[in-house]
Order: structure tokens, then C-alpha cells, then sequence
């Protein structure tokens, strides 16, 4: 029986205790082998054992100091509990040990993002996009970056593809139309997408407040 396969199908389908037991199994199977242990440690983060899971991603670490998905779990605990600056060092360590996908370079965007160094952001976020071109949330979090380094143009094009496939987005719609505020004398565009912000998400105050500056310097213009 691989007791690794069975522990991940159970934690896929949310049955914890049931990929506990599969995984403590695959590591008394093969006390020598990082991948129980990094199973392990994505069961317990799944189930917000923080500290716990941080021990056996740590111990995968020791066992192979290059176990991508080892530095990459960990990572993510790292980010979850915003340290934001140690979970990038992590993440760009799973990149340098093979880990494949968008997911590391998008992270990785996002921990500097976070820490407000959106020039380191910028190269990360575009090649999560670049790997993972039908993703939505990427493709949106590479424009956001864009419009901040007032790259309007690029940003424009990234924002406008999130819109053609989900139209209800209300993030898009937000960034959109501040883009129009900003890089251009275009109003009613800008109007426009702010509003279906705020009318797709009604909690969305800032898309509501930047509505009603604009609206309320074209009546101070007439």
C-alpha cells in the first residue's frame, strides 16, 4: 500500500485524521524519506498546526537540503503569518531547486508586494503570467503591479483580459477604472468601471469614494 498516495487523496477531500494516520505510516515505512515528511507538514498546515508543520517541513529539509516542496510548504507558513521578507527566500529557494509552475514565482511577487518593493514584485508576477497565462488571479495581481509602477499601458492590457473572461470582477473593474483616473482625461470610463465595482461588490468603500471625487470634480467643472 503507498500510504503517501492514500494520506494526499484524504487530504484533498478534507478527511484529516484519515491522512494523519496514512502519513505517520509512510514515514514509519520510510523513516529516510522527505516526502512523508512534507506530506505531514502540508496535512497540519491544513489544519493550522503551525508550529507542528513547520517541524516536519524543516526536518524534510534536513533529510534533503533540496527538497523543493519542503522550502515551498514552509514558505507558505512563513506568509500566512506575514513574514513576508523570510517566506520570498523561501520561495525563490523552491525555485532553485526545480519546483515547477506558476504558483512559486506568484508568491514570490506577492511577498515583495506585501513589503512594498513592487519593482522587486514585477519580474516574479510577470513570469507566474507568462507560465500560467489562463490564470485569472495572476494575470490580475501582474496588472495591480503594473498600474503601481504606472506602467498603464501594459497594466491595460492585463486588466482588460481578466474582464473579457469574468466580467463580475470587481477587482479589475476597481483597478481599471482607476487607471482611467489617472493616466488618462477619459472620466466616464473611469466612472464606469468604479461603479460596477461598487455595484458587483457593495462593500468595495474605496471604489465608492474614488466614484464620488470624480463625480464631484466634473460638477465643480460645469
Amino acid at each position: 500500500m503507498n500510504y503517501n498516495e492514500e494520506g494526499i487523496k484524504a487530504l484533498q477531500e478534507k478527511r484529516y485524521e484519515d491522512a494523519v494516520k496514512a502519513f505517520t505510516e509512510a514515514i514509519e515505512q520510510n523513516p529516510e524519506d522527505p516526502v512523508g515528511y512534507i506530506n505531514f507538514g502540508n496535512v497540519l498546515a491544513a489544519m493550522n498546526e503551525i508550529e507542528r508543520a513547520e517541524r516536519f517541513f524543516q526536518k524534510a529539509i534536513t533529510l534533503d537540503e533540496k527538497a523543493a516542496t519542503a522550502y515551498y510548504g514552509l514558505a507558505n507558513l512563513y506568509y500566512n503569518s506575514e513574514c513576508f521578507l523570510e517566506a520570498a527566500k523561501l520561495y525563490q529557494k523552491s525555485i532553485e531547486y526545480g519546483i515547477e509552475g506558476a504558483d512559486s514565482y506568484y508568491m514570490l511577487g506577492k511577498c515583495f508586494e506585501k513589503e512594498n518593493q513592487v519593482k522587486l514584485a514585477l519580474p516574479y508576477m510577470q513570469r507566474a503570467a507568462e507560465l500560467a497565462p489562463d490564470d485569472l488571479q495572476i494575470r490580475l495581481s501582474y496588472g495591480i503591479i503594473l498600474c503601481k509602477l504606472e506602467m498603464f499601458d501594459l497594466a491595460k492590457t492585463e486588466l482588460e483580459y481578466v474582464l473579457a473572461q469574468d466580467e463580475k470582477n470587481a477587482d479589475a473593474h476597481y483597478n481599471l477604472g482607476v487607471l482611467y483616473a489617472l493616466s488618462t482625461d477619459d472620466a466616464e470610463k473611469a466612472l464606469h468601471h468604479l461603479e460596477q465595482a461598487f455595484t458587483i461588490q457593495p462593500e468595495h468603500d474605496q471604489a465608492r469614494y474614488i466614484y464620488d471625487m470624480i463625480s464631484l470634480r466634473l460638477n465643480n467643472e460645469k
